[in-house]
């Protein structure tokens, strides 16, 4: 049983998962629509989500229903701090570094759809629930 969570924030291949439809991403968003939970995603992921073979409507339907967060210099500069203090450095680590920065100014409850669940957690802590994909 989840808990109740005010918002649930996906990173790109929590995103990736709702867009291709998983049956399973698709559950789990629909108990948490039911909640009344918000879902977010970072402006960036809208970036590392889009190749060629992505299908660009689906895309543009699921855009229509998150909040997508803006990446700006605050959070940027916040974004370098948590990769700091997880002892974490490089391009590998930054997107999740700003998915983990937008996520921690959510509302609470907060959960998180990703399979990059270690990375996450270091940088979240426990402020924000991981559910793996």
């Amino acid at each position: 049983m989840i808990a109740h969570v005010e918002t649930v924030v996906l990173d790109s291949q929590g995103l990736a998962a709702w867009i291709a439809q998983d049956r399973r991403v698709l559950a789990m968003c629909q108990v948490f629509h039911t909640m009344g939970a918000d879902f977010v995603i970072g402006a960036n992921t809208i970036v590392e989500i889009s190749h060629t073979r992505v299908n660009m409507p689906r895309l543009q339907w699921t855009l229509s229903r998150v909040k997508v967060e803006p990446v700006t210099e605050r959070a940027a500069k916040a974004s370098a701090d948590l990769l700091k203090a997880a002892g974490l450095h490089g391009h590998n680590y930054a997107i999740d570094a700003t998915v983990a920065e937008g996520a921690l100014r959510q509302p609470r409850p907060v959960a998180m759809l990703t399979p990059d669940v270690d990375d996450l957690a270091r940088l979240c802590g426990d402020s924000v629930r991981l559910i793996g994909l």
